[in-house]
């Protein structure tokens, strides 16, 4: 069974790996909900339902008309994501333990924000080293658009709605904080009627819901990459739109795969210099296990909410 980051953390009995795992959850918002499935080996392979068998009636003495349903096999690799911290031993010295303790939940900070920007933007065919990210993966009726207009279409409600649609058992919206306030603002609109609510996350962070969906704001590594800005294509193909995805986070929908969990080693002093170095790895991909785990709503305005 797939489960949180959070939930991984309570589990663990290693206070390090324990805060390690934590710091992870805290990093971005995707990472805080998006359940993990233990795996053994380096790969994991499974059928992905794509049309379900017919089903139909019969006569008296008739038969049946054959009819079988259609799976997709699937390999997901396993990635090793991660990075290596170096302190010298100078700075260590004089600036005390806890400096290297900040540097390292620094770099677990940023490997977090770098995870969570691949699930959306991660492309193997660009770098082999990464897994593929939704935008990658998502083709045909889970991808629609918010219109034709250059330079992008403001959001509407009714293609909100439409992109929930499309996934089944939704559990979450994932969009740039623009987007979260272009519907906060709908929400106070009456002309719009866009109905917003609020809620608590497990760190007691306040989160906007839209249709008792959770909003889940999406980022990049800091300032270097932006997993949700307003720099895609648009239908004129000017690179002024974002997209929203919806998700549906869950066993047999969308989860991250992994073996071993996220792990922290202390390697030492280095012979070629006196300098401490700590690595932080993590072998992990995106298993997408249904073929309506999630949708995506391309071509988005950074424009006022309509209707």
């Amino acid at each position: 069974m797939a489960v949180t980051l959070i939930e991984a953390a309570k589990q663990s009995t290693n206070e390090v790996q324990q805060a390690v795992i934590e710091t992870f959850a805290m990093s971005t918002d995707l990472l805080a909900v998006l359940p993990f499935q233990e795996i053994p080996g380096r790969s994991l392979t499974y059928n992905q339902e794509e049309t379900l068998p017919g089903v139909a009636f019969r006569s008296v003495n008739g038969s049946y008309p054959e009819s079988t349903g259609v799976v997709n096999p699937i390999v997901e690799q396993l990635v090793i994501a991660g990075g290596d911290m170096d302190v010298d031993k100078f700075i260590d010295k004089t600036m005390g333990a806890g400096y290297r303790s900040t540097q390292e939940a620094l770099k677990i900070k940023a490997s977090g924000h770098e995870i969570s920007h691949k699930f959306i933007k991660g492309d193997s065919a660009s770098n082999p080293n990464e897994f593929d990210g939704l935008q990658t993966r998502l083709t045909g009726g889970q991808v629609i658009s918010a219109g034709a207009t250059a330079g992008g279409t403001a959001l509407s409600l009714s293609k909100l709605d439409e992109l929930i649609d499309t996934v089944d058992d939704p559990t979450h919206l994932f969009m740039p904080k623009a987007m979260r306030r272009h519907l906060t603002a709908a929400a106070r609109n009456t002309g719009v009627g866009c109905y917003i609510t609020y809620s608590v996350d497990a760190f007691g962070r306040r989160i906007a819901m839209y249709g008792d969906l959770p909003i889940l704001i999406a980022d990049g590594n800091g300032d270097v990459n932006a997993s949700l800005g307003f720099n895609e294509a648009a239908a004129s193909g000017a690179s002024t739109a974002t997209s929203i995805y919806c998700m549906s986070l869950g066993d047999g929908m969308l989860t991250g795969i992994q073996n071993g969990g996220i792990d922290v080693e202390d390697l030492g002093e280095l012979q070629e210099k006196p300098t401490l170095r700590t690595r932080v790895e993590w072998y992990m991909a995106l298993a997408a296990w249904h073929p309506r785990a999630a949708g995506r709503l391309q071509h988005i305005a950074d424009a006022a909410v309509t209707a």
